[in-house]
């Protein structure tokens, strides 16, 4: 299960094991944008959810504080989860993943902020000292970030829109 929640050898990674695990996370995102399915995007990106709980919970089971710095699954759901505006995007267009690297840019910039400056719901999440906590506030995160994604996204094509 460590190797689960440290997405290997990733969450070794320094400095700044949490910027290595989104950007590995993005990495990993691709192939499954390749498949062109929102569906399998939404279940893998669930799975990570639910795999993440489990693997933080097993590798942190009796401690005080689970959030260890090497623990980066949360950073995959939450990096999921701020790319599904890119994942729709693909899906709806059928365009190349790479081809919307501004959106995988921006849902990268914009999961990294949030999980780091942990503003309103973000910060009582991470103020939880169990399994929970340690993916919530990366959960939420992700759902600010896929926000600021999918605003700035309407607002690139609005003119095309309109």
């Amino acid at each position: 299960m460590n190797w689960i929640a440290t997405l290997g050898p990733v969450g070794y990674m320094r400095p700044a094991p949490g910027t290595w695990g989104s950007a590995a996370s993005v990495l990993l995102a691709l192939p499954l944008l390749y498949t062109y399915s929102i569906a399998l995007f939404t279940l893998a990106t669930i799975a990570a959810c639910i795999i993440g709980y489990i693997s933080v919970k097993a590798m942190t089971a009796g401690e005080a504080d689970p959030d260890h710095s090497e623990i980066v699954i949360d950073e995959l759901a939450g990096q999921w989860i701020a790319l599904m505006p890119v994942a729709y995007g693909v899906w709806f267009t059928g365009a190349s993943p790479l081809a919307l690297y501004p959106g995988l840019l921006t849902a990268f910039i914009a999961f990294r902020v949030f999980d780091i400056w942990k503003p309103s719901i973000i910060g009582k999440a991470d103020a939880r000292k169990d399994a929970w906590g340690v993916m919530l506030d990366d959960i939420w995160a992700g759902i600010f970030a896929a926000g600021v994604v999918a605003i700035l996204a309407i607002l690139a094509h609005l003119p095309v829109i309109l």
